[in-house]
């Protein structure tokens, strides 16, 4: 009687965990990358990016993050004033949490006067001492004229001392994944162990443009006039390229001559970054922007960037065992998108790897596995596939059914 019951009880489960496993899908594959509308002929893009002198350089997409070109992008080398960008989002970070605003009255105190003032090597914005300037001059006076006088009393402002406000900058750069990075100062005068790499700068740009698009206008400003003094941004692309619209410039004795650009033509946009160009004062204006406009113009020939996967939309579909639904949806958690170069688009690659036995229960999140975007067998991104909905643990029997198949399955 009891053998009896063992066996009709192991066929039951057998029968109905096969009449389970036959409603159950099976993963489906990731799909191919959908090609965009038809685009006009291009040229074909150049066989290597241009040379550009100086210590390091990079080239980024802005949409992908992508790195189009670069020499020592991970260097940590003297930034000089563009050391300001940082302290410029900082500021931006401040006001979009409500802590600080535009029309608060900034005190120049003598520390910022002396230290960034017209007694120094560095570039100033004519503030007065023991003064009160409006909060948003101020940050004009930072980003237009780079004043290392606008730079220490912004700091000051926010976090009571400047020493204080580099640690919010060295805080902030860390959690940006800037990993060459360190500051010791905000304006960018010449401190040992100041430094920023060509990678961190752009990237530091890229989340400068997305995050605060507002404070990252001011960048285009031309000239701006405070005080009865009219003040040049001294970014001469500006001036040359009419997609520029950013972003910094700087020099030091060491750091040299360096300029971080960024442009948009259509619906790209690009950034550049030139550093340590060791020249004569014209020379080295003259080799900055060049050394930009060249990388910019080159990338902006030789690739395109598209958007294959959204946010939060299935991209495949996964069985589950012993969970209260059969499958799980996995996608991305956030948007995907991938630079080629021109009229290459259709060959992009992509490629799943998920587990072959997925368990429940899974949490909502949760990443099940990774989507390969590649060219020519060289990797172009790696995203983890997240669950797109919880699948809570089944009742009793379906995890009774479900070991049965897991054992099956099981090499």
């Amino acid at each position: 009687m009891k053998l009896s019951t063992r066996l009709f009880a192991a066929a039951f489960v057998v029968a109905f965990a096969a009449s389970a496993a036959a409603q159950t899908p099976a993963p489906q594959p990731v799909p191919a990358p959908q090609p965009a509308a038809p685009q006009p002929a291009t040229p074909a893009p150049a066989a290597t990016p241009p040379s550009v002198a100086g210590k390091a350089h990079i080239l980024m997409d802005h949409a992908s993050g992508q790195v189009l070109a670069g020499d020592n992008i991970h260097e940590g080398l003297q930034p000089a004033s563009i050391t300001k960008v940082m302290t410029a989002y900082v500021v931006a970070s401040e006001l979009a949490a409500g802590r600080i605003s535009l029309d608060d009255e900034v005190f120049i105190s003598e520390t910022a006067w002396r230290q960034g003032g017209a007694g120094t090597d560095g570039s100033f914005s004519a503030l007065a001492v023991n003064s009160r300037v409006r909060l948003e001059d101020v940050l004009y006076g930072l980003m237009v004229q780079s004043g290392n006088d606008a730079s220490i009393a912004l700091a000051e402002h926010i976090a009571g001392s400047e020493e204080a406000f580099v640690d919010l900058m060295n805080r902030t750069a860390s959690e940006l994944g800037m990993r060459n990075s360190h500051f010791r100062n905000s304006h960018g005068l010449t401190a040992e162990g100041q430094m920023m790499s060509a990678w961190d700068i752009a990237t530091l740009a890229r989340a400068m443009v997305t995050n605060f698009p507002d404070q990252y206008a001011i960048y285009s400003t031309k000239e701006y006039t405070y005080n009865e003094i009219k003040q040049y941004n001294r970014n001469g692309l500006l001036w040359r390229d009419e997609s520029v619209d950013g972003i910094k410039t700087g020099y030091t004795a060491a750091a040299g001559y360096c300029l971080a650009a960024s442009a948009k033509r259509g619906d790209q946009r690009l950034i550049s970054v030139v550093l340590g160009i060791e020249a004569s004062r014209n020379e080295g204006f003259r080799l900055r922007e060049e050394g930009n406009q060249t990388l910019l113009n080159w990338g902006f020939r030789s690739f395109e960037t598209h958007s294959l996967y959204d946010a939060n939309t299935a991209v495949a579909e996964h069985r589950v065992f012993k969970g209260e639904a059969a499958e799980v949806e996995l996608g991305l958690a956030q948007p995907l998108l991938v630079t080629v170069p021109r009229g290459r688009y259709d060959d992009v690659r992509a490629e799943m790897d998920v587990p072959s036995q997925l368990v429940a229960p899974i949490t909502q999140g949760q990443a099940i596995g990774t989507l390969r975007l590649s060219l020519d067998g060289e990797l172009l991104a790696e995203r983890d596939l997240v669950a797109l909905a919880e699948v809570p643990q089944g009742g009793f029997f379906k995890r009774l059914t479900d070991d049965f198949w897991l054992w099956w399955d099981s090499d």
